[in-house]
């Protein structure tokens, strides 16, 4: 069960649905920007602009960030406990 700091996440990711769509997007799997843009229908700054607000949140992490193009995302442990319960609300 989560604490009630991720369940204020959850709240936080469900309040966009480019967020949830982001979170979405990544679980279980390790993307670049690009990739996510195309499975989501976001547009590509957009999808930027939604993992760094992620990141900040300790939703998900860049693996390369030294990499000027092609950075891999996935979500962090926290990142993963929330985007099981994203079922749970209509985003």
């Amino acid at each position: 069960e989560l604490s009630d700091e991720l369940w204020a996440e959850v709240g936080f990711v469900i309040r966009s649905k480019n967020r949830a769509k982001v979170m979405k997007s990544l679980q279980g799997e390790v993307k670049i920007p690009s990739m996510i843009a195309v499975e989501t229908g976001i547009i590509t700054n957009h999808v930027s602009n939604n993992l760094k607000d992620l990141k900040d949140h300790g939703l998900v992490e860049c693996i390369n960030p030294e990499a000027k193009k092609g950075r891999l995302y996935r979500l962090t442990d926290n990142g993963n406990k929330i985007v099981d319960k994203l079922d749970n609300f209509q985003v």
